[in-house]
């Protein structure tokens, strides 16, 4: 199954405001795994950048001005996408600002129904602790030490090594991977000795010989056993 991770930058919390989408960073995952598939552009949002926004992402407007206008890069963004689920940490804060752009160039919104918001799942299963994306990070023993600052590419990127730890496809992956080694491993005959060996045989002591003669003797002359018996 194709999913798509993704992040956000904006110049602040509420697009019904002004506020403008700057940046945005996809990421492909296919069966719970990372494709190397991006998708990442810088956004010139028209406006001024607020300093607490700078503050947290670090783009300014001069930066900006000289990127591409959210039409411009519309069509290689939703073709990106497609039809896939999207995965997303506090996805209602992300969508609003996409759905936002794509009304004010008269296209078609995204559907609610296409989203995996991580938040809500993270609280599902960590229930009373708090689930930023640093806190999951921490909790997943997933390196986070470059993130000095909120960039969308590389939130998307955390995000989605957090989505396969939440769900339990990291742990399954590992499993699988173990049983593919243990399978090719059988087939090539490189299964560690411990686990090639069969069972020791019981030891057989001179009684169970006597009584396995004494046996074979009630079948009479033409049992094949007695060939084996005579070449022991």
């Amino acid at each position: 199954m194709r999913e798509i991770v993704l992040d956000t930058e904006t110049t602040g919390l509420d697009p019904l405001r002004g506020d403008r989408l700057v940046e945005i960073g996809c990421i492909e995952i296919y069966n719970r795994m990372p494709t190397g598939q991006t998708f990442h552009r810088y956004i010139n949002p028209e406006r001024d950048m607020p300093a607490e926004a700078f503050a947290v992402h670090g783009l300014s407007a001069e930066f900006l001005s000289s990127k591409p206008l959210f039409t411009e890069v519309v069509e290689e963004f939703l073709e990106f996408i497609a039809d896939a689920p999207l995965v997303i940490h506090n996805a209602s804060f992300d969508i609003s600002f996409i759905n936002a752009e794509l009304d004010r160039i008269k296209r078609q919104v995204i559907s609610r129904d296409r989203l995996v918001d991580t938040l809500l799942l993270a609280r599902r299963k960590h229930p009373g602790v708090s689930n930023r994306l640093d806190d999951l990070c921490s909790r997943y023993s997933i390196d986070n030490s470059r993130r000095t600052k909120h960039g969308a590419l590389l939130d998307a990127e955390l995000l989605a090594e957090v989505y396969i730890d939440l769900i339990g496809a990291r742990q399954s992956q590992l499993i699988l991977a173990s049983e593919t080694r243990e399978s090719r491993a059988e087939r090539t005959g490189d299964m560690p000795r411990r686990q090639r060996e069969t069972p020791l045989a019981p030891r057989i002591t001179d009684a169970d010989r006597e009584a396995h003669r004494a046996f074979v003797a009630t079948l009479g002359d033409k049992a094949i056993w007695n060939e084996f018996l005579g070449a022991a």
